[in-house]
């Protein structure tokens, strides 16, 4: 169950829900929040180098239970000798806490008029009102640590009152912060930090959203299991380094509102050789891409198609980009046949453009292909339930059926996912779709009966869960440098090859749409970052507290993952285009493969692939009882990285591997 911990992203309804069963039975589930958030504080400031007899924190405690886990948490740390000040946000506060702060001796500024706290007065008046908020404010502005614990996930929309003044003052008023793509839990400029109690107080809890005035945090601890607002963006992006902390939730009968793809994901939705196979039992991928006007296209889709796992690609296009493609890809067949897979309309400009960009008519017959393919994949159309998947991508998506088969996933980004919902009389903004992802994704989903996979640093796919309702996935393995032309081709390429691999899966189990989907998402993320050398990701893995061994959560607070292992960029790392990203896929798969368990096999295939089982490497050269071990010499080329066939791999240890095995790859490349 530990892979679902990490990834799977419950709705505050269902966590209130999971949680009541242990208060029932007098869990102190309360304590426990306590001791991981001071535990956690203290490591913010081990971090930052602050030592607890300097330390200055500063308290935004609310009036419920996400109050009351702050008040003991400060409580814990004043009594190591923390300079700990209280600002009450709300009328009242935790009676327990409080007085467990209070026996520390800790100030407590209140700020609420008709505040009913034991002990202490609210302002008098509006002159001391503003006094006291101003010295609320001064106190977090001069603190090294602001612990938010403002509101929890009982609330619902923007932030009001008191909260949403101070809100507005320490943070943001529902926009993103302009500032560079840091590494989680690096690139602090200064202070003070901020740890949010749960979540950062303001965003939307279960859709995402950044509703109104809010706290962005440095780093979230998180109770229980994943909350929404950690997974999709934007409020992903503010959530900071998340530390989750395990109550021993019972998740049975509880649907996760979205799931996070991660490494094992990954390496159980690759297609493993087989001893008799062909190059088209290892799939086919056909690409109607390019055009005149934007031939690259063609070659990014078809050389990122050809790199990844399958074995053989067929192009149909015009003359010019058919003939660079190529002088790039050799190995393809040009004209049409039998596939597995489509990727259709990566740089065929859409029915705007296509005046414009038309050469000869070959847009024109580009497009005309295209209609013509997806015209089969129209629900209402003969035999549609038995084509094959395809991808459909940029200059095609207003080629779309009104109503498709599941088995089409589109791949827009935000200004084209906006344009295809108000094509169809429900008239959406680019700003709409930016600031509520999820929302419009799953309306695109609802509207097309389309495969959805909306583009972003965190890529949101949603498809059917196979008995009519929607499964969503998350994919955040790419850095910012992703953002660069040619990139969204090079992920369609490799979203072609992840279906054509797995079209016999496909043929038994269509639900699995979204998880290859995802996984190509993911895929095409990891490329990006072996080839930049980033350490910095749209979506990072979270950092499990362990409360029996603190110094090894101290360690997995401070480390920064690099893939290879190395930081030579540093740790945002380079600067790259996407035919750097098509030429790492090979080395992704690669590591994919060596992590990969038999079960993921497609003949072997007997269950979802994300399953709670261990994970078995196939390609084994030890089997020692201490488990997986990198190189130990580097300039040895003898040292290999041991990978224990018998042993149940953790998550962690599947990391480490793949963090070996994409140095050795770098390495390899360097050779």
């Amino acid at each position: 169950m530990f892979d679902e911990f990490i990834s799977a992203a419950f709705s505050s309804d269902d966590v209130r829900a999971m949680e009541r069963p242990l208060l029932d039975e007098g869990v102190p589930l309360m304590r426990m929040a306590a001791s991981a958030t001071a535990m956690t504080a203290r490591g913010m400031m081990a971090r930052a180098h602050i030592s607890p007899d300097e330390a200055k924190i500063v308290l935004l405690a609310g009036g419920g239970d996400n109050g009351g886990d702050g008040l003991f948490a400060a409580a814990e740390l004043a009594a190591e000798g923390v300079d700990v000040t209280v600002v009450a946000t709300g009328r009242s506060l935790h009676e327990a806490g409080l007085s467990a702060l209070r026996a520390q001796g800790a100030d407590l500024i209140v700020l609420d008029p008709d505040a009913e706290i034991p002990g202490a007065d609210g302002p008098r008046d509006a002159r001391e009102a503003v006094d006291l908020f101003e010295e609320a404010l001064s106190a977090a502005e001069g603190a090294h640590l602001v612990i938010d614990a403002m509101t929890g996930i009982g609330l619902h929309g923007a932030l009001r009152g008191i909260p949403a003044h101070i809100a507005a003052e320490l943070g943001e008023d529902g926009a993103l912060p302009s500032t560079f793509a840091a590494p989680r839990g690096e690139g602090v400029d200064g202070f003070p930090l901020v740890l949010a109690v749960d979540t950062p107080s303001g965003i939307g809890v279960d859709d995402g959203t950044l509703p109104g005035a809010y706290i962005p945090a440095d780093v979230t601890v998180m109770f229980g299991a994943l909350k929404p607002c950690a997974l999709i963006p934007p409020s992903a992006y503010v959530c900071g380094q998340l530390v989750l902390v395990d109550f021993g939730f019972d998740t049975e009968g509880h649907v996760p509102v979205a799931e996070s793809v991660n490494a094992r994901t990954a390496a159980q939705s690759v297609r493993l050789p087989h001893i008799d196979d062909s190059k088209y039992s290892r799939g086919v991928t056909g690409l109607v891409t390019g055009s005149d006007a934007y031939p690259g296209a063609a070659v990014l889709s078809s050389l990122a198609a050809a790199r990844s796992n399958v074995g053989m690609i067929r192009y149909v296009g015009p003359s010019r980009p058919g003939d660079m493609v190529l002088r790039e890809v050799p190995e393809a067949v040009m004209g049409t046949g039998h596939v597995q897979a489509w990727v259709v309309g990566s740089g065929v400009p859409n029915a705007m453009a296509d005046e414009g960009h038309d050469n000869e008519g070959h847009t024109d017959v580009q497009r005309r292909t295209i209609a013509a393919l997806l015209a089969h994949y129209d629900v209402d159309a003969q035999g549609s339930d038995a084509m094959p998947p395809v991808v459909v991508d940029a200059g095609a998506l207003d080629l779309l059926p009104e109503s498709c088969v599941s088995q089409v996933l589109i791949t827009p980004h935000a200004g084209e996912l906006a344009r295809l919902i108000s094509e169809r009389d429900e008239p959406v903004t680019v700003p709409q779709v930016l600031a509520s992802p999820l929302e419009y994704a799953l309306r695109a989903w609802d509207l097309t009966g389309a495969t959805v996979l909306l583009k972003g640093a965190a890529t949101i796919v949603v498809g059917d869960d196979g008995e009519g309702n929607p499964r969503v996935f998350v994919a955040g393995a790419g850095p910012a440098w992703l953002a660069t032309a040619g990139s969204g081709d090079v992920l369609a390429g490799t979203l072609g090859s992840m279906l054509a691999q797995n079209a016999e899966t496909l043929d038994r189990l269509p639900d699995l749409m979204a998880v290859y989907s995802a996984v190509g998402a993911y895929i095409h993320g990891m490329a990006a970052i072996v080839a930049s050398g980033s350490s910095q990701q749209g979506l990072s893995r979270p950092v499990v507290y362990d409360a029996q061994d603190p110094v090894a959560f101290f360690h997995d607070m401070m480390s920064v993952h690099i893939a290879g292992g190395k930081a030579p960029y540093g740790l945002l790392g380079r600067p790259i285009t996407a035919s750097e990203v098509a030429e790492r896929l090979p080395s992704v798969f690669g590591t994919l493969i060596s992590l990969a368990d038999d079960g993921c096999d497609v003949d072997g295939y007997d269950g979802d692939p994300l399953i709670d089982g261990p994970v078995s490497p196939v390609h084994s050269t030890s089997t020692g009882e201490d488990g997986p071990a990198a190189p130990v010499n580097d300039d040895d080329p003898g040292d290999g990285i041991v990978i224990d066939a018998d042993r149940d791999y953790t998550d962690e240890e599947l990391d480490a591997l793949a963090d070996a095995l994409f140095a050795r790859y770098e390495e390899d490349d360097r050779r």
